[in-house]
């Protein structure tokens, strides 16, 4: 009987070592080992630019809270934020995605998806921006990258026609190692975020980052997520003294999570290129449409999506068969929370045919050749 996991958690040998090391080292906080992190991810990524910089965070859900929360209050290079501002945001994604939006007051306007590849609708969006558009939210559905050249034209446009700057936040959940015309997702020029959590390509246990590419902002984001105050500050008492000018959070990465990242940073090529080698076996042998991919795009296929008629009765079929599968996120203008509904066809369109099969470092051969006569005879079984 198979049993074939849609996401498995990956951990390296070498993770129970660090941690180890750091639960002896009688520094279990946020310390060395952050930084030592932080670093290290802008080695992944390849930054060399002064003016990025990476946060670490204890969830990507903190990490686009601390950027909310920020731009929210008027800034030296931001004007004040006025009650008909809004947020455009795509409702197929994690809540996690549009919940500190919410949760910060701010309002939020839905943007249709493009139903062949679940990222946002770039033609919806530039329909949809105005005068009162601030941020722009997105995310790259299943680490496939949205057309991020079409995207800042677009809010180059919106710039010149209504006088403001818009900011882009890429939520980059799924996204750890996708590339965009040879740039790294996440770091094309505008905000994002990135999560660590338990099933994502790499895991601190939980985690994330946000990634700033403006240096006048990094240091309130790293004030933010340890309440306001400046750890790195001279003080004749450490835990005393320093003024907390602006109320923050407790979002800071701890030592231990830091360690655990650092193992498994050193195995992420091996791990991305597991889930990119069985993506291309899928491309060559799956017999039904597959998300679409733009040319110039190296996707990290957290998920692979494939979009089926009858597809609730597909997804029985290949559970029985012992392959797990699901859509993963619910659309997200349906929870009460928001209490914000639109005419989203591409979103309805979507929604009905989608489906996500596993496709990562763990699924092996002759478990991918299984699934593909599995889900290419379907349609005959069910």
């Amino acid at each position: 009987m198979h049993n074939i996991p849609l996401f498995k958690v990956y951990m390296s040998p070498k993770a129970i070592g660090n941690t180890i090391e750091t639960l002896s080292s009688g520094f279990i906080g946020e310390g060395p080992k952050v930084k030592e992190f932080e670093n290290s991810l802008k080695n992944f990524f390849k930054v060399n630019n002064s003016e990025i910089d990476i946060v670490a965070t204890n969830s990507a859900t903190s990490a686009e809270h601390l950027f909310y929360s920020h731009f929210k209050k008027e800034r030296s290079d931001w004007e004040e934020w006025l009650d008909t501002d809004e947020v455009l945001s795509s409702p197929l994604t994690c809540a996690a995605t549009n919940l500190p939006i919410v949760n910060e007051g701010l309002k939020l306007k839905w943007v249709d998806v493009d139903p062949i590849t679940c990222n946002i609708c770039l033609d919806d969006l530039q329909k949809k921006i105005d005068k009162n558009t601030r941020i722009i939210t997105l995310v790259h559905w299943g680490g496939n990258p949205v057309d991020i050249d079409k995207l800042s034209q677009i809010v180059e446009d919106a710039k010149n026609k209504y006088g403001r700057q818009i900011l882009v936040l890429e939520d980059c959940a799924h996204s750890f190692g996708s590339m965009y015309k040879n740039k790294a997702v996440g770091f094309t020029g505008n905000y994002a975020t990135f999560s660590f959590q338990a099933i994502k390509h790499i895991t601190t246990g939980d985690g994330g980052i946000l990634v700033s590419p403006n240096s006048n902002h990094t240091k309130d984001f790293k004030l933010k997520r340890w309440y306001g105050i400046d750890r790195d500050s001279p003080r004749a008492d450490f835990r005393c003294e320093q003024d907390i000018k602006e109320a923050g959070f407790k979002y800071h990465m701890n030592d231990i999570a830091a360690s655990i990242g650092l193992a498994n940073l050193d195995d992420s090529d091996w791990v991305l290129d597991g889930y990119r080698k069985n993506a291309a076996f899928y491309d060559e042998h799956l017999q039904v449409r597959k998300a679409k991919v733009l040319p110039g795009a190296k996707p990290a296929y957290w998920l692979y999506t494939i979009f089926v008629e009858d597809r609730d009765k597909v997804m029985k079929y290949l559970t029985q068969k012992g392959i797990h599968c699901s859509r993963v996120h619910e659309r997200n203008d349906i929870h009460t929370c928001f209490n914000n509904t639109s005419h989203l066809p591409g979103v309805d369109k979507a929604v009905a045919e989608m489906l996500c099969i596993p496709v990562g470092w763990w699924v092996t051969e002759l478990q991918l050749n299984y699934i593909i006569k599995t889900v290419n005879n379907a349609k005959n079984n069910i």
